[in-house]
């Protein structure tokens, strides 16, 4: 099966987003592997690694702040880039995907709730 991607491959190691830009739309991971990392004082700390059917960088429609933390691929990856006015035109057509974007946000809130009380 031959698979048809809209987004852009990065290889190994490039960044997708960095920590401090300025960010105006959201990202999905189609395939491969990122490494979401966070610079604290000069030291890199790993937060987490994101799989096909990912999304990040949503915090960037909601919010006029910069980037929290730096996306880089692990390998080669395809991520498709979502601005706000597709996203909410896909969330009248499908209102779903809000659910599941607040449902996914809630976890991520969860898990860091759980590593800060660790």
């Amino acid at each position: 099966m031959i698979m048809n991607y809209l987004g852009k491959t990065y290889k190994n190691g490039e960044c997708v987003v960095r920590q401090g830009d300025a960010g105006s739309c959201m990202y999905v991971v189609q395939y491969g592997k990122l490494e979401v990392i966070r610079e604290n004082d000069g030291e890199t700390v790993h937060l987490r690694t994101l799989n096909a059917g990912d999304i990040f960088g949503e915090m960037a429609l909601f919010q006029r702040e910069k980037r929290s933390a730096t996306v880089r691929a692990i390998g080669e990856a395809q991520v498709l880039t979502v601005d706000k006015r597709i996203l909410l035109r896909r969330i009248k057509e499908d209102p779903l995907i809000a659910l599941n974007m607040m449902e996914m946000l809630c976890q991520r809130i969860q898990s860091l709730t759980q590593r800060t009380h660790n």
